[in-house]
């Protein structure tokens, strides 16, 4: 179910925003964020975008991709020894997660460390995305803790996936409690975001709220 695309007080913001690019500055990408709780959708609302002509990038991937770095390796392995690392030498996700989520104190620890980059590879991808000869209208980037790191100053636009927390639950195939503690609630993200849609129904529902959004978002 598609809810307001531009909820009170954001659409002139936003069109304000836009209008007032400068000519060199409307060949870079929009920058679009992706956002919501766990199992409502975000990951394959990033496909429809990709479908539907978008360049994309998945903050989750690259974290990721991050954990083969040296320099994050050397700082997991000095704050939580061997632990963490599976037989082959690579970083266990699964025994990261379970110490950070069961402490604040080292999720705090943990994303201080991811953030920053993760936000200078978005934001090299995005130049990368500029430089190309002839740039994609959107460049959108799943992000399921925007708004909690206070990352949404960084987008032009932002969209918010949700679901019933029931069926979030039954899509992640866990129970949602100790993961959610710390979010904001759904209900604040559909209110901030600029487009938002609570994914109840079919996927090809979905991509059609997509569809939707890129038409809305390559008028600008």
């Amino acid at each position: 179910m598609a809810l307001p695309a531009w909820p009170s007080g954001t659409r002139s913001r936003k069109q304000r925003d836009l209008s007032s690019r400068t000519e060199s500055a409307s060949r870079k990408p929009l920058a679009v964020a992706v956002t919501g709780g766990i199992g409502a959708g975000k990951t394959e609302a990033l496909a429809a975008f990709a479908r539907h002509g978008a360049a994309t990038i998945s903050s989750d991937e690259v974290v990721h991709e991050l954990y083969d770095e040296d320099q994050v390796r050397s700082a997991l392995r000095e704050r939580f020894g061997d632990s963490v690392f599976a037989a082959d030498g690579s970083v266990d996700r699964a025994a990261v997660g379970e110490l950070v989520f069961g402490s604040p104190d080292e999720l705090l620890w943990l994303e201080g460390l991811l953030h920053p980059l993760v936000m200078a590879r978005t934001e090299a991808w995005r130049e990368e995305l500029s430089r190309r000869p002839e740039p994609p209208v959107l460049a959108v980037n799943e992000v399921p803790l925007l708004y909690e790191t206070g990352s949404e100053n960084r987008f032009d636009a932002v969209v918010a996936i949700t679901a019933p927390r029931g069926l979030r639950a039954e899509r992640a195939g866990e129970r949602l409690d100790e993961r959610e503690e710390r979010l904001i609630p759904d209900e604040e993200k559909l209110l901030r975001a600029d487009f938002a849609y609570v994914n109840e129904g079919s996927l090809e529902e979905l991509d059609d709220f997509v569809a939707q959004v890129v038409r809305a978002l390559s008028a600008r």
